[in-house]
């Protein structure tokens, strides 16, 4: 809103010039003439010809009465606006087009200008409501199907709608995206006052420490709502606790003590975390479609899995997602949860069994040998008589399974939302790594520390002893299909700035380096941050 005062008056009045012009244009003799300009203008465009024409040609914003002048002004009002939510100014060439209103003359003119404000409008429309970039264009693992809508029915909505109201609802409308926009604005304040101050020069700083290095790291934290104001320059027991609620907002091991990761996060500047809010928002965009009263919410970045029901979180267990190697990571998209499969069989994927399995077996046909080998025919094959080094990653003729078991690769159970990704959520006999900061290690699937439970809650709508029938299944030894009488939307989401419903924003690395590709897509479109706004 700060950057956006001066030109929402220079709108206003520019509008009055315009409006008042417009309104003095002559219109029954000139009816025929605006039309055909108007079906000339649309030509190019497909959405736009075929609207106009079903409507007739009539003008949604160059007419003469109230509802154009009204739809005029929602429209530029919200174009005074986009910097509020991370859009880009430039994109829509408020000025050029307000321009182009002013100079109209001819009812040729105002055809050409009626056709330039729909298509200004439908970009806007689709911006802010399903997001300026295209996902996978922006990162190949962002396989993300965005919920857009047909272009033409934003026109054919419009002018049935009170014009406002109608640009109002255009945004996300989850309190995620109006709490992502509250915290942009509050750090772009705090940016505009110096941001979070000097940063901290230290290598490492415990309770007990003092000096510099403690003193520029209580400003930040004071400077980011950690702490009081206060002169102490000794790491306290106040300062402690600053840290670690500060570790527990940013994902790190709460643990007091600032070291390597801490002090990056501490040292990341205000400017950065806006970016964020920002990507943050894109995303939410991205994905701006009912969600499901219970559905399954992955965030990649958090390592965690969580259960929602009716907004609010039922069940949260940590998660090991996909390695930071190119074929391994884990990638973003939404689809149903059908069933889950207890005791399962692990299909080793094709990758993992050419590209790791078969040079072990070349070496030793006897490794690995909780494995096991079927050929085309489903029969099992005898290792004894086969010659391993004459296949290669093309040839290799073998199916490898691997039979239920406590260590299987997949653990007990595992969570089935059929894709052509082949992700899923399941078990491992990998405990230890649930205990570490960061845990990216799988070949993509996502890894969940506390299986049974999440088995448990998911099996709660449909039976009173969700836990009894579970284990009954589990006792057999028998792979089993459980299916869900209700399915479950899953959403593989990926957010290095998220919100709570009470509490601080939360911030996480960027992994994968997805959010950082977002960023430089943002701004080669023209996005930029409120100081530094051309």
């Amino acid at each position: 809103m700060r950057g956006t005062q001066g030109l929402s008056k220079a709108l206003a009045f520019l509008l009055f010039v315009v409006f008042a012009s417009l309104n003095a244009t002559p219109g029954l003799a000139q009816v025929t003439a605006l039309k055909q300009s108007i079906a000339e203008s649309a030509q190019g465009d497909s959405d736009l010809a075929a609207y106009y024409r079903d409507a007739g040609y009539e003008p949604i914003w160059t007419g003469r009465g109230k509802e154009a002048r009204e739809r005029r002004k929602a429209l530029f009002a919200a174009l005074s606006d986009v910097e509020m939510h991370g859009l880009s100014t430039r994109r829509y060439k408020t000025e050029q087009l307000m321009a182009q209103l002013k100079a109209a003359k001819t009812t040729r003119d105002l055809g050409q200008v009626e056709v330039a404000l729909s298509k200004t409008f439908l970009q806007y429309a689709r911006d802010v409501q399903t997001g300026m970039l295209t996902p996978k264009r922006v990162d190949a693992n962002i396989v993300r199907k965005v919920p857009y809508r047909a272009r033409k029915s934003y026109l054919e909505n419009f002018v049935k709608s009170s014009p406002r109201k109608f640009m109002e609802s255009l945004p996300p409308q989850t309190p995620e995206y109006t709490r992502l926009m509250k915290e942009k604005m509050q750090l772009e304040k705090l940016m505009s006052k110096g941001g979070y101050g000097a940063k901290v020069a230290a290598s490492r700083l415990e309770p007990g420490d003092s000096g510099v290095g403690v003193v520029q790291m209580r400003d930040r934290l004071i400077r980011m709502g950690y702490l009081k104001r206060n002169a102490s320059s000794t790491f306290d027991g106040t300062l402690q606790k600053a840290v670690q609620q500060f570790q527990l907002n940013h994902g790190l091991n709460p643990d007091g003590v600032a070291g390597d990761g801490t002090l990056a996060a501490l040292n990341t500047s205000v400017e950065e975390r806006i970016q964020s809010i920002i990507v943050a928002m894109e995303r939410e965009r991205w994905t701006n479609m009912p969600r499901g009263k219970r559905h399954i919410m992955v965030n990649l970045t958090d390592f965690s899995a969580v259960i929602m029901d009716n907004g609010k979180e039922t069940f949260r267990t940590r998660t090991v997602i996909g390695a930071n190697i190119h074929d391994r990571v884990s990638p973003e998209f939404s689809d149903t949860m059908e069933h889950m499969v207890i005791n399962p069989t692990w299909n080793v994927p094709r990758s993992i069994a050419t590209k790791e399995y078969l040079p072990m077996l070349k070496k030793n046909p006897n490794s690995v040998k909780h494995l096991k080998l079927y050929d085309e025919a489903g029969r099992v094959v005898s290792r004894d008589g086969t010659d391993f080094t004459q296949f290669t990653q093309a040839n290799f003729p073998f199916d490898i399974k691997q039979p239920p078991s406590r260590s299987n690769a997949l653990g007990l159970v595992k969570f089935m939302f059929p894709n052509r990704y082949n992700i899923y959520l399941h078990d491992t006999p990998a405990k230890n790594l649930f205990s570490r900061e960061t845990r990216a290690y799988s070949h993509g699937c996502i890894r969940l520390q506390k299986p049974f439970e999440f088995a448990y809650e998911l099996l709660s709508k449909q039976t009173s002893n969700p836990k009894g029938v579970f284990h009954g299944h589990l006792e057999t030894g028998r792979e089993t299909q459980v299916n869900l009488e209700q399915h479950v939307p899953v959403h593989i989401m990926y957010r290095t700035a998220f919100t709570q419903a009470k509490g601080p924003i939360q911030f996480r690395r960027d992994i994968y380096g997805r959010d950082a590709k977002i960023w430089k897509a943002l701004e080669n479109e023209g996005v930029a941050l409120a100081s530094v706004r051309g």
